[in-house]
């Protein structure tokens, strides 16, 4: 007797997973509309930013300088995001850029999707997913309670391929009876919206470079090129700030909050742990800014 095991290819795992989302999403409860405040400024829209946020990793501080765990990612997140979210001009409307590797892992093995590398896990894939949801709802509420109307972008990171799929489906249904809500539902990694004469893009920057993006950006998204006179296009992935402005536009690569764990403290990968809110006028572009980091926080 011989037992053959079948393996399922990229596109056809693609499928279950999404199947298999579509299904469960139907009981998920929705949530109820929320207060809408008082005043805001119609030229204004606030993007914070939640990049390399790595909810699952496991870091030991006499390892890697900090520690880091579910626990901790948890209070560090939502203190930041409070934080931000007073701290920012009262806006018409705000985006909440979950711009990749909200999640450490993508699947119950500890390893990342594509390579396979073995990643340091803190807890079960149920229970991180599960502070991942909480993190995410706390934080959408925080933006409603401050701004009329809120986007929700749920980008894929190279860590969490599959997952961006799931979240994006989930919380799009989560705030379906929630008309303040709007979710960019893109099945590119590559993420446009137009705020006046304002463009503001988003790419993780697991697959093209930071220098790479203004002219991909022009030729998939031409008709936002052309409207606008201000573009920004917003990266994470490598952990550290970069800003370079280009012909027409500026790329700015944002810094994460998490603590390094063992691989980058071992590889030597040194860098300033942050969380930003950029403001943007409908007409003049960047506006104001907001950055709050660890030690502002009792975390």
């Amino acid at each position: 007797l011989q037992w053959v095991k079948t393996r399922a290819d990229d596109s056809q795992r693609e499928r279950i997973i999404r199947d298999a989302v579509s299904a469960l999403m139907d009981d998920v409860p929705r949530t109820s509309p929320a207060l809408c405040p008082p005043y805001t400024s119609s030229d204004l829209c606030n993007v914070f930013t939640l990049t390399d946020v790595h909810v699952g990793a496991y870091a030991w501080g006499r390892e890697t300088g900090a520690d880091w765990d579910l626990s901790i990612a948890e209070r560090t997140v939502t203190s930041a995001v409070a934080h931000l979210v007073g701290a920012s001009p009262l806006a018409d409307t705000c985006v909440i850029a979950q711009l990749g590797d909200f999640l450490h892992q993508d699947g119950l093995a500890a390893v990342t999707p594509t390579s396979g590398h073995q990643l340091d896990s803190d807890s079960r894939f149920s229970k991180v997913v599960g502070v991942a949801v909480r993190i995410l709802r706390a934080v959408i509420d925080m933006a409603l309670s401050r701004h009329r109307k809120v986007i929700v972008l749920m980008a894929e990171g190279n860590h969490d391929i599959a997952s961006s799929v799931w979240m994006r489906h989930m919380f799009g249904l989560l705030y379906e009876n929630e008309p303040r809500v709007e979710m960019i539902d893109s099945e590119l990694p590559y993420y446009c919206i137009q705020h006046g004469q304002t463009m503001l893009g988003w790419h993780h920057g697991h697959i093209k470079k930071p220098d790479q993006l203004p002219l991909l950006f022009a030729a998939q998204f031409p008709a936002i090129w052309g409207a606008t006179t201000k573009r920004y296009i917003h990266t994470g992935h490598l952990h550290h700030k970069y800003e370079r402005e280009h012909s027409g536009v500026t790329v700015i690569q944002h810094p994460t909050i998490a603590a390094r764990d063992a691989y980058a403290a071992r590889g030597g990968w040194i860098a300033d742990r942050e969380m930003t809110a950029i403001a943007y006028s409908r007409k003049s572009g960047r506006a104001a800014t907001a950055t709050v980091c660890p030690e502002m926080m009792e975390v």
